[in-house]
């Protein structure tokens, strides 16, 4: 049985305020009670409860991740992120959108075990929901902008369109389609960087966004879309939202007997494990996992402690720190590409989005055209 703060009390001959003073290097006891309590502590075997000491200041050393479960990219970045945590001396409580329980229920749950602050992972709420929960518990978003009071770590989504655009041109590709996501703020960012990027490379009149999603079942819809045209007008190559889209994409065209690459080059987002896989060898844009999880804890950290959205440790893998000051709106560019922050209105504080660079990963699913 694990001895308690009242059995060292009791062996020692004092009150439990007077071990709580000794164990804590406070001032009062003398020297010969605090080497008889010290004494009594060690015979007993004594060990602070962690949880109950935690509880007293109010701190828990808990912090929530709402993610889905269903995501491989959101899996991985869990594993970065308890490493990243383990290293500020975080633990984190996990909480999933199933079929059942939407963004809402989950964030409640991981409220109700006393999370200090929480990284919300690619969250379908809109502003008005992430400032609401921004006002009751520190929060960030992961993986797309923040809002007034919810600062966002994600990466320069412009930046890896951009890489995707430019390396299919490369290839000579010109009928080049963008599979488009769900409605929010990802979607659009997304989206702009695919049409910035083709009328930077003269392909402007060739911008074809077709209607897609987060999941397999968007890139299927989407290649039913793709294989309407006859052979010689269609999309060479494809740009989708993400890996889930860019499989489901794969997958019909494959069984509609079009080949990858040497007929459709296929580029995903998010450089997710299955996409790693030799079997399917997807060219994709990679997030940076690592990079974003030790912002994520770094800044979250920060806020925790008192330093707001300034301080140290965020920056490093190429990471940078976008903000505004006062109510004017600075741009920080990112390789030649603007990025911005907000402040809120009334507030001494403003928020600020922590934007890392991505990078393509080129492997067998794009091609020359054919």
């Amino acid at each position: 049985m694990r001895a308690r703060i009242a059995d060292v009390a009791s062996r020692s001959g004092v009150s439990t305020a007077t071990v709580s003073l000794v164990l804590r290097d406070q001032p009062g006891p003398s020297d010969a009670t605090r080497e008889r309590v010290r004494a009594a502590a060690a015979e007993l075997g004594y060990r602070p409860d962690r949880t109950a000491s935690l509880l007293a200041r109010r701190r828990s050393h808990l912090l929530g991740v709402l993610l889905d479960v269903t995501s491989p990219f959101h899996a991985e970045l869990v594993g970065t992120l308890d490493a990243a945590a383990e290293r500020h001396g975080f633990d984190l409580v996990l909480s999933s959108v199933t079929q059942r329980r939407d963004e809402g229920q989950a964030v409640e749950t991981l409220l109700d075990f006393r999370c200090e602050g929480l990284i919300l992972i690619g969250p379908h709420m809109n502003r008005r929901q992430l400032d609401a929960i921004g006002e009751r518990v520190p929060a960030l978003v992961l993986g797309r902008p923040g809002t007034d009071h919810v600062p966002g770590v994600r990466a320069a989504d412009d930046l890896g369109l951009a890489a995707a655009v430019d390396h299919l041109a490369d290839l000579g590709h010109r009928r080049i389609v963008y599979v488009d996501g769900p409605k929010g703020s990802v979607a659009t960012a997304r989206r702009r960087g695919y049409q910035r990027a083709m009328t930077r490379r003269g392909l402007g009149g060739e911008i074809h966004v077709v209607v897609g999603d987060h999941t397999e079942a968007g890139g299927i819809a989407a290649a039913a879309e793709l294989l309407r045209p006859p052979a010689a007008e269609r999309p060479t190559a494809a740009v989708c939202f993400n890996d889930r889209c860019a499989l489901g994409l794969r997958d019909s065209l494959i069984r509609a007997h079009i080949a990858v690459p040497g007929q459709v080059s296929i580029v995903g987002y998010d450089d997710s494990p299955p996409a790693r896989l030799a079997t399917v060898e997807l060219t994709s844009v990679s997030q940076n996992p690592a990079a974003l999880a030790d912002a994520t804890v770094a800044l979250l950290a920060e806020r925790l402690d008192g330093g707001g959205v300034e301080g140290h440790g965020v920056e490093g893998h190429g990471v940078e720190r976008h903000r505004v000051e006062g109510h004017r709106v600075e741009g920080h560019t990112v390789e030649g590409h603007t990025v911005e922050g907000r402040q809120p209105k009334g507030r001494g504080r403003h928020t600020a989005d922590v934007v890392v660079p991505p990078a393509l990963v080129v492997r067998g699913s794009t091609a020359p055209p054919p």
